[in-house]
């Protein structure tokens, strides 16, 4: 007697792995087209300016006529400086590649939350390589970070920590092309007909440095680091690049490395000293006075705080006394739990 067929049961398809790099906050909340990049930091600009513009004169009316605010892109060029800042702190504590890069990038990111009309971009500098110390596992005191660094406390670092880690929305991961690029070169290694050992490290070294002056651009706030990784190791041997992605069945990425290579080479150049330094004067005059220290603006602001605190302390309580005199010391948070407790009792 044949045995029946065994019913048709459907095929499973394996379950789909996202890349790892998808499944990152930096992925999902850190990527951006140019324009949305251009477009934020202008509204982020034109924000500052009328604040502060409506504050001075609110001070003194007709105050702010005479000042010259700003612009986001000169913003940016200072921000860019600070970049440098951070390269040059790294070469003189000996902080590995890793701390350096997350520095900058936690830097460019708070600058796209804030501007630098309301928090200058040393103190922040400093703060955000700080906080990378911290969160890539490379730490130093306080003590030892501040006292090397010349004209600084502790309570500049402090001060904005939590400031700048709120900025970040307490995202401290970073995916980095340094890493990216470490990966490409172990796998170039094993290409048919590769270059032999010497060229292949001159070409590593080549592309590492096109990494460090990536950090001086927008590409890491578009592109994926991998993408990043190739359009340098492209600018040290575009040979060798295009050997790798064809190999690797990726040609498709080939188009978009140009546009890499095109932001590194263009936007990649240290900004002018002379021409930061004056916009670094302006900013002395146009800074929010709210955020200067002692300043009219400043003591309004904090008593304007600490009378709303007040209100808040004053509500709260009169809530617990209120609770007091209808006989229910537990307020209206705790009373479901306490009846709910009663009732068991009860049920005992």
């Amino acid at each position: 007697m044949a045995l029946p067929a065994p019913p048709d049961v459907p095929s499973i398809p394996p379950p789909t792995r996202t890349p790892l790099f998808e499944g990152s906050t930096q992925f999902r909340n850190w990527r951006f087209s140019q324009q949305q990049l251009h477009a934020t930091r202008v509204s982020l600009n034109r924000s500052a300016v009328t604040a502060i513009r409506n504050t001075f004169e609110a001070d003194l009316p007709g105050s702010s006529s005479d000042i010259q605010f700003l612009e986001s892109k000169e913003e940016l060029l200072l921000v860019k400086l600070y970049v440098t800042k951070i390269s040059q702190l790294c070469g003189h504590f000996r902080f590995p590649e890793e701390v350096e890069a997350t520095g900058i990038s936690y830097l460019k990111r708070f600058y796209l939350k804030n501007t630098v009309m309301d928090w200058h971009p040393k103190n922040v500098m400093l703060t955000a390589l700080f906080l990378a110390t911290k969160t890539t596992n490379n730490p130093i005191s306080l003590e030892a970070y501040t006292s090397n660094i010349p004209r600084t406390s502790a309570s500049d670092v402090l001060d904005l920590e939590f400031l700048v880690a709120q900025s970040l929305a307490f995202e401290f991961a970073i995916w980095h092309a340094h890493r990216a690029l470490w990966g490409l070169w172990l796998d170039v290694q094993d290409l048919p007909n590769a270059p032999n050992r010497d060229d292949l490290q001159k070409y590593y070294d080549t592309a590492v440095q096109h990494v460090r002056t990536s950090r001086l651009t927008d590409a890491e706030l578009i592109y994926p680091p991998s993408q990043i990784a190739l359009a340098c190791l492209s600018l040290a041997d575009s040979d060798l690049a295009a050997t790798w992605a064809r190999a690797k069945g990726a040609e498709s990425v080939l188009q978009i490395i140009p546009s890499i290579k095109d932001m590194i080479l263009q936007d990649g150049q240290v900004p002018s000293v002379e021409v930061v330094r004056e916009i670094d004067r302006r900013l002395k005059v146009c800074k929010n006075p709210e955020k200067v220290v002692g300043s009219k603006a400043y003591l309004a602001k904090k008593e304007k705080e600490e009378r709303e605190a007040e209100s808040k302390r004053a509500k709260k309580a009169e809530g617990v006394r209120k609770a007091m005199e209808d006989g229910d010391p537990f307020g209206d948070e705790l009373n479901g739990a306490a009846t709910a407790i009663a009732a068991l009792d009860d049920d005992d």
